[in-house]
């Protein structure tokens, strides 16, 4: 297996102290500010559990100039760079820095080719130290999962599993549908009633593939006829997520796509973030994946990157 689970994940916002500040005093994460790469530039870094969120400004070279907000790369930790790239390499997936470049905090890093990894931004790196640990009390655990845009998750294992040796935590379907039911009302013969066959609305195929204390979660299109719909305004379903995975397909190609934070009580947690001022896609928890509660912050109000919360007992 290559790496020892995430070291930080990259996030890019438009507004970095805004939402660092939102990050500190309405998730209570403990901040630092770390170097980036042989810049004299600090990013705000947030420890999570085992792993970190860094965030930086669009167009930050460290994040090649990126000009969307949102999720932008993992950093996987590995012992040894040099040797773990080699592995890389003979495991199929092209390195693109020929040698260890500057990374966050002090660290190198070594960036995996995006085409190799399904368009997913994997960076290999050195273990990122903090002053700062994690806050074992407060309502955020740990980052849950990583959501990822897939368009083919068959090829997704083969890389991450196969390839990087990382396990499958699950496998799961989601599928909303219509049904229709017909009645027939007699004063002498009583009712009758005629189900029809429940009718496809949206849906997606998820693959869990583990890394550190966090699962990557692979999202694809269950019906490639369609590209779903998004009810703007409403609260979130499987079919506005079908049509929110599939429009950041369309429009970016696939990738890295959503943070899950684990959390204790989502409906305390949302209801602070909606009085501290947050816009709120869901205002209460619903049901999700994995026997859970998720509910989802509008991305306008951090800074352009979607989040959402999860609550839910993990099975033994």
């Amino acid at each position: 297996m290559i790496g020892n689970g995430l070291s930080y994940v990259g996030v890019v916002v438009r507004d970095v102290s805004a939402v660092a500040d939102i990050l500190e005093r309405d998730f209570e994460l403990p901040r630092t500010d770390c170097d980036v790469g042989d810049s004299d530039r600090r990013a705000p870094v947030f420890p999570v559990g085992e792993t970190a969120l860094a965030l930086f400004e669009l167009g930050d070279p460290f994040v090649g100039g990126a000009e969307k907000p949102g999720l932008h790369h993992m950093a996987v930790s590995v012992s040894g760079l040099v040797s773990a790239g080699f592995d890389a390499y003979a495991a199929g997936l092209r390195v693109l820095t020929s040698e260890p470049q500057p990374g966050l905090g002090g660290t190198r890093r070594v960036l995996l080719d995006p085409a190799a990894t399904c368009g997913t931004i994997t960076y290999l790196s050195d273990p990122l130290q903090l002053p700062v640990a994690a806050n074992p009390d407060g309502e955020v655990e740990r980052i849950d999962h990583l959501g990822v845009a897939s368009a083919d998750n068959t090829e997704v294992e083969r890389v991450f599993v196969r390839k990087l040796g990382w396990p499958v935590e699950s496998r799961q379907t989601d599928v909303e549908v219509s049904t229709k039911t017909e009645s027939f009302t007699s004063d002498k013969y009583g009712v009758v009633y005629r189900n029809h066959q429940p009718e496809f609305i949206g849906g997606l195929r998820c693959s869990f593939i583990t890394i550190g204390d966090l699962e990557l979660e692979f999202l694809q299109n269950a019906d490639p006829e369609s590209l779903g719909i998004i009810d703007y305004g409403r609260a979130g379903s499987t079919r506005q997520d079908q049509g929110a995975i599939s429009r950041y397909i369309q429009n970016r190609g696939a990738g890295l796509h959503h943070t899950g934070f684990k959390v204790r009580d989502i409906n305390r947690l949302l209801s602070r973030l909606a009085n501290s001022g947050l816009t709120l896609i869901d205002h209460a928890g619903r049901p999700g994946g994995r026997r859970s509660h998720i509910g989802f912050i509008h991305p306008a109000s951090l800074g352009g990157w979607l989040v959402h919360l999860v609550e839910r007992v993990e099975l033994e």
